[in-house]
This record gives C-alpha cells, sequence and structure tokens, in this order.
C-alpha cells in the first residue's frame, strides 16, 4: 500500500496522536495518483493527518496481477488499513476513488466518520436503474472501444479516447508530454477499473442507509452518464448534501481545484470534531 502526505514521499501514521486530531484519506480518479490531492492536503495537515492513496496501478501502487479479476474489495484493502489504525476516518474521493469511497463506507460505515465525493463512477448502478438509457450506453461504448483499441495494442489512441470522453475533445492533444505520460502507463489498469465498476453494484438500500455525513459534488458540465448517477444519488440519499457546482465537468477537483477543496474543507470543518466517530 502507497500512501502519500501532500508533496512528500510515504507516510507512516504516528502511533499516538492527539485526541482531537483526526484523520482524512484521499482516493484518487483514474490514471491520477494520491498526488492529485496534494493542494487539499496540504490545506489540511494544520489540522488532520491527511492520507492520500495510490489504488491499484496508479502512482508508487503496483498493478492487480492476480489471475482472478480484480474488486472493489481488493481496493478497498488499500484503505482499510488505515482506517483501522485512526479508528475512524474522514473518507473524501474523485470518480474511480469516489467508488471505492463509496463502497468502503458502505462495507464498513464503523470506519467512516464522513464522506465526500465527486462524481463517483457507479457505472452499475446506472446500468441497473436504466439499463437502456442514453447515458450508461455513451458510457459503454467509449469504454467498449478503449478496451478494443488496448487489445490491438494502441495504448495512445485509448488514452487519447479516455481523456476526450472525461473532459471533452481534443483534451488529450491539449496535455503536455509530462502529463501524457502517467496516463499512458495506467491504462491497462484503467480498462482493469472499468470492469470493476460495471461488474459490482452498490445496493440501494446501503446506500439509503448509509449515516455518516455525506457530500455528494458534481460539475453543470459532466457527462450525461455521472450527471445521471448524481441524479440517482440524489434520489437514493436524501440526506445526503447534494451540490452541483457550475462550470465544471468531471474533472473539476483537478481543473478547479480551488473552488472544489472550498467545498471539501467546509464540509469537514462542519463535520470533524462533531462526534468521536461515525454517526
Amino acid at each position: 500500500m502507497n500512501l502519500h502526505p501532500p508533496s512528500s514521499g510515504p507516510l507512516a501514521l504516528p502511533c499516538a496522536r492527539p485526541a482531537e486530531r483526526q484523520t482524512v484519506v484521499l482516493l484518487h480518479a483514474s490514471a491520477s495518483s494520491g498526488r492529485q490531492w496534494d493542494a487539499l492536503g496540504e490545506r489540511l495537515r494544520p489540522r488532520f493527518d491527511v492520507v492520500a492513496i495510490d489504488l491499484h496501478g496508479h502512482g508508487h501502487q503496483e498493478a492487480w496481477a492476480d489471475d482472478r479479476a480484480m474488486s472493489l474489495d481488493d481496493e478497498a484493502s488499500l484503505v482499510l488499513p488505515v482506517l483501522k489504525r485512526a479508528g475512524a476516518a474522514h473518507l473524501i474521493g474523485h470518480s474511480y476513488g469516489g467508488a471505492v469511497a463509496m463502497h468502503v463506507a458502505c462495507r464498513h460505515p464503523h470506519l467512516v466518520r464522513s464522506l465526500a465525493v465527486y462524481e463517483p463512477v457507479l457505472f452499475r448502478l446506472l446500468a441497473d436503474h436504466e439499463p437502456q438509457g442514453a447515458a450508461i450506453r455513451a458510457g459503454l461504448e467509449a469504454f467498449s472501444l478503449i478496451g478494443f483499441l488496448m487489445d490491438g495494442g494502441c495504448t495512445t489512441e485509448a488514452a487519447r479516447t479516455f481523456v476526450d470522453y472525461w473532459s471533452g475533445p481534443h483534451a488529450w492533444d491539449s496535455l503536455p508530454p509530462q502529463l501524457q505520460r502517467p496516463v499512458l502507463a495506467s491504462m491497462a489498469s484503467v480498462c482493469q477499473q472499468f470492469h470493476v465498476v460495471c461488474d459490482e453494484s452498490l445496493p440501494s438500500e446501503r446506500l439509503a442507509g448509509l449515516t455518516m455525513a455525506s457530500l455528494c459534488l458534481s460539475g453543470s458540465r459532466t457527462t450525461a452518464a455521472t450527471a445521471r448517477i448524481a441524479q440517482l444519488l440524489q434520489a437514493l440519499m436524501p440526506a445526503a448534501q447534494h451540490l452541483q457546482l457550475p462550470g465544471m465537468g468531471h474533472m473539476g477537483p483537478v481543473t478547479h481545484a480551488a473552488a472544489v477543496n472550498d467545498q471539501l474543507a467546509a464540509f469537514l470543518d462542519l463535520h470533524a470534531h462533531s462526534a468521536c466517530g461515525p454517526r
């Protein structure tokens, strides 16, 4: 498991933390790494122990290499030791990291003090509710093409399709080489992750039953699939706070980091010390 404090190397949580100092765990999007959250981590570190985790095949974490298909439980296995060490922690995730965060919250609610996600890619949830919908079809078509290109050894074209799907036409070509390289290196893992979120569903009753403070963020200029997922979550989690942020797409935590981080920091300020553990 690879953990990153902001702008630093591996982090070991201190054995004895002051009682009032709580832990925040940050989970990144596909084709990214824990370093995605550096700015938020620096902002939170004066008040929290901040742990940004590299998920399988990203950053310093080795790719999933088992013969069996990877699962959300396998990604959760990278998160749970940190939560257990802390007793309970605040969980923040974006995109695929948001899906992992919601899975952990549903399976291990006693370890999650609060939950904040930006556009979790719960494709199976969308397919369960709208199996013939245009939104899920568009997402499946894009990732089917990505898989076809990867199988044919066309990694650059697969990466272009992936980035342009999430960020709009020509987004890949606008990336400098130093940002294209890590995306190219992670594309095999990106395909694995897509199968994970298409194969595994979060039961509606578990989502509705979450009692920890929860924040669901989305952008007003996102894809059809993630827009519909945000709407489904609003219906399934009426007790959560749901905010649509103007002018942002799916990559809002990267392209509009300051504004997204403002929302996340305010949410933590409100809920961090309101209780000794998850509600």
